[in-house]
């Protein structure tokens, strides 16, 4: 009786919270999305943001409960304040090809762009929109800032065009669920049968993998059938170029294992309409290779004898924040991270701030740092190693999904991120 007592007790301390949270969204927003497309374009010293388009879109999938997210992941992060008050609305952080490309050599050379998409709650009222990009310190530092007002008659009211969409798993409403879209990448018409099969192994996959596996029925799942005149995609490297839908390409950066796509326009033209907080570009190809960007895409082949290993890793960058702990495989980055700062990464550590790390997880006998012995192979430890240097980065586990294909899954430290995750989403 106690016990029920405590429960209840419980829950009505937080049904106040819950109320508050849904009516602060409905104070601030509508149901539709604000889309603002923009250009990242710079070098390797310097960041720019050029206004491409605002849009207004019929469906907003995300969380009504978390709006500002506290969590300081990502290398960039956007916000919204209400313009009367100046008080902080919604916030989000996320990662773009175009940081890591400012770490290439090619940076140093010439100026490029990179297109992004923001997709936020409509406003009621007049905000303001500021897009952040973290410095070398690890501080957020303000790139760009636009005051929007809902009722602009150049915000883009276009009608949806109806699309060829599917429902592969339906567990809830989308405010509470984590709401994945996949997309077809080089399947032709005559191939979308091929593309639903590899959409079903694809689900199959990644609710195999823990803790996926114990969250299903947290995730709702969607396909949006967009074809290509031509299957595959282009291998520059091999002087293999196709027509198709969302422009994807291996050798990124000359990696020819890097596949990623820059049209992200195309992809929210593709998705809009749908409640989505995550999409998965899949590629008909059976050649090793996929790219995984933080709040923002997953891209992965489908028909690679690894392609389960390579989803959910990518799977693990996108959606959790995930680093990459290899440091030995070649890349093309020149110092990436800065050993003087913490990285914004969960699940690697430069000991600059370890206690908000995973301290809480070590086991008082285990030496820190931690040697890469057989002796501590299935123990959580700092092992030096990550982030892409043998030396000065250390990650959490010898081997880990986040390493390598060998592993069955993730480490301790990052089963917990990608759980904190789908709470985020689903709480």
């Amino acid at each position: 009786m106690v016990r029920i007592c405590l429960i209840l007790l419980t829950v009505f301390i937080a049904l106040p919270e819950i109320s508050r949270a849904q009516n602060s969204y409905s104070s601030f927003f509508t149901d539709s999305v604000l889309r603002v497309d923009y250009l990242l374009a710079g070098n390797d010293e310097e960041a720019h943001v050029f206004l491409q388009q605002l849009k207004k879109e019929p469906y907003y999938g995300g969380s009504k409960t978390n709006l500002i997210d506290r969590s300081g992941y990502g290398t960039f992060r956007y916000r919204m304040l209400d313009r009367k008050s100046g008080k902080l609305i919604f916030s989000k952080g996320f990662s773009s090809l175009f940081q890591e490309w400012q770490s290439t050599r090619e940076a140093s050379l010439i100026k490029r762009s990179f297109y992004q998409v923001a997709i936020l709650p409509f406003p009621v009222e007049a905000v303001t929109f500021v897009i952040d990009q973290k410095d070398r310190s690890g501080h957020f530092q303000e790139l760009f800032s636009l005051q929007i007002d809902p009722d602009n008659y150049f915000i883009l009211n276009e009608r949806v065009l109806p699309k060829n969409v599917e429902t592969v798993i339906r567990q809830g409403d989308p405010a509470n669920k984590v709401d994945l879209v996949f997309l077809p990448e080089g399947y032709r018409q005559e191939e979308m049968g091929k593309f639903m099969a590899d959409v079903v192994r694809m689900t199959d996959i990644l609710f195999a993998a823990e803790p996926f596996a114990g969250h299903k029925k947290d995730f709702n799942v969607y396909v949006s059938k967009i074809p290509s005149l031509e299957s595959g995609t282009d291998i520059p490297g091999e002087l293999i170029h196709r027509n198709t839908a969302f422009n994807s390409t291996f050798y990124t950066f000359n990696i020819s294992r890097y596949l990623t796509t820059t049209d992200l326009k195309g992809i929210h033209d593709a998705v809009s309409g749908l409640p989505y907080d995550h999409v998965l570009v899949l590629v008909n190809s059976d050649r090793y290779g996929g790219g995984g960007f933080f709040n923002l895409l997953t891209v992965v082949t489908a028909g690679n004898a690894q392609t389960p290993q390579v989803l959910v890793h990518e799977f693990g960058h996108a959606f959790a924040g995930l680093a990459d702990e290899y440091y030995s495989s070649a890349v093309a980055y020149d110092d990436y991270y800065p050993l003087t700062v913490e990285p914004w990464e969960p699940n690697i550590t430069t000991r600059v701030d370890f206690k908000e790390k995973w301290a809480d997880l070590l086991d008082r006998k285990t030496p820190v740092p931690t040697p890469r012995s057989d002796q501590y192979k299935d123990v959580t430890g700092v092992f030096e190693g990550g982030g892409y240097m043998s030396k000065g980065i250390f990650s959490p586990a010898m081997d880990c999904r986040m390493k390598s294909n060998g592993p069955k899954g993730f480490c301790p430290v990052c089963t917990r991120a990608v759980v904190k995750a789908i709470d985020w989403h689903c709480r």
